[in-house]
């Protein structure tokens, strides 16, 4: 333990041999009691004699010297656990308490800059990575998300908050970049977006007091007007001429947009008279200054796509078009642009297209594609994997990453896309070989370009096949000492390339996949994207499967866990569950053997539940299950149309239900309508006035019971391929694109935007309303015209694309409606 005496030349000396060495950092990290002396002498002592100035004097330069040698120590983790030991939050907290505005800039900006650094090494080692993937193996993770949390607190915003409108721009800037830099979560981000000083929250408490006025008053002053107090003000620091001031401003304001609607919302759209403070940003991509440019355009993209998709105010394409124009000068200029700030911007491209197929298509229109594979390629061998340089700069690496997901999620849409990067560019050896990196980041990023690829059917049976990647990625799935974002990474692509028409799935089948799988889903073990991926990929695994495939899968997933789930699990993990029985059910052996596993009366009544689920996705599954269980023998007919409730249910689903939810309802009703007893259970739940409102709302002009034109004779089916006659197979591939299908259907390659193979298949393990990366939202499917060009204003979704799907998708559901009241007028007279 070293005695150092406290004094300015003493912490001068300290700070002079720990900044910007990680060695001595580790050293004075071991020495307690020095860092127990640095946090006691953040705060001012009390004099004896006040009027004196030099003990004051002694005693400033004394906390700024302290100030700074916990900044610079702040950024070892070893250092950092340290002082966590010792409480440095709270001591930083009330150091920033006790400053007074006839206190020194010098102290005051240190004290606060001792703050942001303490503050930015939490959020660093707590995460998530704000650039690229770190691992998450820290022993001091935990300690430093409460650290970073208490931090957040009401209370502890009020110390330091208000100080970013200070008349000092050091300190500003400090306060901007807490918000930019340690923001990393929801929470948190609420937190700042919704906070009022002290102030305003009692004006705002005593109006809720006041009765006939709460209602007009509270709306004019909530927190949300105006994005909140914080986003206000960030909002006019951004006309300042300091280039530092305004790139804190913009990042900061970035942090607050990611994926909030309701910031992200405020600042895209106008405000009574005055333009959006969007428009206001878009220019500052044109600055003289690159570091403010990738901040402006950083903010624009997550503005852009944290804004509410039913805004009335669209987001003009210009913006989009100069978000892209600056990526695409910075990736192609390495002799003048730093890796970093190359870096920055692959993974700004990478936040802007992901998981939306108009803007991925926006891109490749553009040429990114092609200049992301140059950056790749120019620093990567492609014959073998023994050439990787253990010394390769990090930098390096963390480039290659943002060039690689930015690829993945150009590639994720589209078939011609996909052909290009394996065909044209023959960039699968290079996947191959990042493979390998050492840098967890590049094997994730590769992951997920294998994911991508393996969407499309030519190159999951050719290129995936050929090249040896499918058998890669699968080991790498297997690998149980592997970082979890890696295995759950590979398990997306697993998910993909063991469809039915994959030659790799008995492959998988006989080295062990159901066996991995089912460690992935043991309670306890590694996360719930993991346990939910797995599921998924046992339903894609179980999609037109062989009845022995189905029996064997189902055995070793066990029945008794399958109603567990529907019990117990959260509306995603049902989600999947139905999705396994539906596909379990795909033939009349399937149906039989999940009405010989489990009890008739658990499985309607999960299915009866689900149907009034608060889940769109659980009663499009259950629905859809329904479907096939009913297309079984008679008396599996009969046991459904005993079910009162569940036929109430239904009726609900058919009446008020989305039209995708009204297919599979309204073509059980019909296939039930083929059943004496079923058709007693029809009258009797009251659902034929919900069938002639349907045929009615259609606007034909046809009698409700007037033959219907497809059923033409009673054996067609109207799915094509129904396993009896007339019914609907809700397990048999769909013919086009589906998202959050019960397996991934294929569609026509012929298509030039099809979705391609895995349209059912999750981005890492998500649910099937969420496609991409972590913490970021999904877009439908779009479809461009031939010439890919903008269309004015960025509308995430295809309007003719969804109307013409929503028309073919209505007639069937009136189709249906009108043969079921065909067969409850006819009978079986009818046949």
């Amino acid at each position: 333990m070293t005695v150092v005496p406290v004094n300015v030349a003493s912490l001068k000396k300290v700070k002079n041999s720990v900044i910007g060495n990680p060695s001595a950092k580790k050293q004075l990290a071991q020495d307690a009691l020095l860092i127990q002396t640095l946090i006691a002498c953040l705060n001012p002592h009390p004099y004896h004699e006040p009027h004196e100035s030099s003990p004051r004097a002694e005693d400033d330069a004394l906390r700024i010297e302290a100030a700074h040698v916990i900044a610079s120590l702040a950024s070892s983790e070893d250092a950092l656990a340290t002082l966590l030991d010792h409480e440095a939050p709270h001591a930083f907290l009330v150091a920033v308490s006790y400053l007074q505005p006839t206190d020194s800039i010098s102290l005051r900006s240190a004290i606060v800059r001792g703050l942001r650094s303490l503050t930015m090494a939490m959020a660093d080692i707590a995460g998530p990575s704000q650039w690229g993937l770190k691992s998450n193996k820290s022993k001091i993770r935990n300690r430093a998300k409460d650290g970073l949390s208490y931090l957040f607190q009401t209370e502890s915003l009020d110390i330091y908050l208000p100080l970013l409108t200070d008349s000092s721009t050091q300190i500003s800037i400090s306060i901007a970049q807490i918000a930019a830099f340690a923001v990393r979560t929801l929470d948190h981000r609420k937190a700042l977006a919704e906070w009022l000083p002290p102030e305003d929250r009692l004006k705002e408490a005593k109006v809720s007091r006041r009765g006939w006025e709460k209602t007009s008053v509270v709306n004019v002053n909530a927190p949300s007007r105006q994005g909140g107090w914080l986003v206000r003000h960030l909002t006019t620091l951004l006309s300042s001429r300091d280039s530092k001031l305004q790139e804190a401003a913009l990042l900061a304001l970035a942090a607050l947009a990611k994926d909030n609607a309701n910031v992200a919302g405020v600042l895209a759209r106008p405000d009574r008279d005055h333009p959006p403070v969007l428009s206001m940003i878009v220019p500052l991509i044109k600055s003289r200054n690159t570091d403010t440019q990738l901040a402006a355009a950083l903010c624009v993209t997550h503005i852009v796509r944290g804004s509410p998709t039913n805004t009335a105010y669209p987001i003009d394409e210009s913006y989009i078009r100069a978000v892209l124009n600056l990526i695409n000068g910075m990736i192609t200029s390495p002799s003048t642009e730093s890796t970093i700030r190359r870096t920055k911007a692959c993974f700004i491209l990478y936040y802007l297209i992901t998981d939306d197929s108009t803007l991925a298509n926006i891109a490749y229109d553009r040429g990114c594609l092609e200049k992301l594979i140059t950056i790749v390629r120019e620093s990567t061998p492609e014959e073998s994997r023994a050439e990787w340089g253990e010394d390769e700069a990090e930098s390096v690496s963390l480039l290659r990453e943002a060039a690689l997901v930015a690829i993945a999620s150009i590639s994720l849409f589209d078939n011609e896309i996909r052909r290009a990067v394996t065909d044209e560019m023959y960039f699968i050896p290079i996947i191959h070989t990042c493979l390998f990196h050492r840098h967890v980041g590049v094997r994730y990023a590769a992951c997920q370009c294998v994911r991508a690829l393996s969407r499309a059917v030519t190159v999951l049976r050719t290129n995936i096949v050929d090249s040896g990647l499918g058998m890669t990625i699968f080991s790498i799935f297997k690998k149980r000492e592997e970082d979890l974002s890696i295995v759950n990474a590979a398990l997306s692509a697993v998910c993909n390339i063991v469809i039915n028409f994959s030659p790799l799935r008995p492959i998988y089948l006989e080295q062990g996949l159901m066996e991995r799988l089912l460690e992935l889903i043991r309670p306890g073990e590694p996360t719930p994207a993991l346990r939910l991926g797995s599921l998924w990929a046992i339903k894609n695994l179980l999609r037109s499967s062989t009845t022995e495939t189905k029996r064997s899968v189902m055995h070793q997933l066990g029945w008794d866990r399958v109603v567990q789930y529907l019990h117990t699990g959260d509306v995603d993990v049902q989600e999947q569950v139905f999705n396994i029985l539906r596909n379990v059910a795909e033939s009349t052996e399937g149906i039989d053997l999940i009405f010989k596993n489990v009890p008739t009366e658990v499985l309607l009544t999960h299915i009866t539940n689900a149907c009034t689920s608060t889940s769109d996705d659980v009663i499009l599954q259950a629905t859809k299950l329904l479907g096939n269980l009913i297309n079984g023998n008679e008396t599996h007919q009969n046991q459904i149309a005993s079910c009162t409730k569940l036929l109430v249910n239904l009726r609900t689903c058919l009446a008020e239900g989305k039209t995708e939810v009204k297919k599979p309802a309204s073509a059980c009703i019909h296939q039930l309508a083929r059943n004496s007893r079923g058709r007693r259970a029809i009258i009797e739940a009251g659902i034929i006035p919900t069938l002639r409102h349907i045929c009615e709302w259609s606007g034909s002009g046809m009698s409700p019971s007037a033959p219907s034109p497809i059923v033409g004779s009673p054996g067609l089916s109207l799915s094509g391929r129904g396993i009896s006659p007339g019914g609907k197979n809700w397990g048999s591939p769909a013919g086009g694109p589906s998202i959050g299908g019960g397996g991934a259907s294929h569609t026509s390659s012929s298509h030039p935007h099809s979705l391609g193979l895995g349209s059912s298949v999750p981005w890492n393990g998500g649910s099937s309303s969420s496609h991409g990366f972590p913490h970021l939202p999904h877009y439908p499917h779009s479809v461009f015209n031939a010439h890919h060009t903008m269309p004015s204003v960025y509308q995430p979704h295809s309007a003719a694309h969804q109307h013409g799907t929503a028309m073919e998708d209505d007639r069937e559901v009136v189709q249906n409606a009108r043969a079921a009241l065909d067969w409850l007028e006819r009978g079986d007279s009818y046949a």
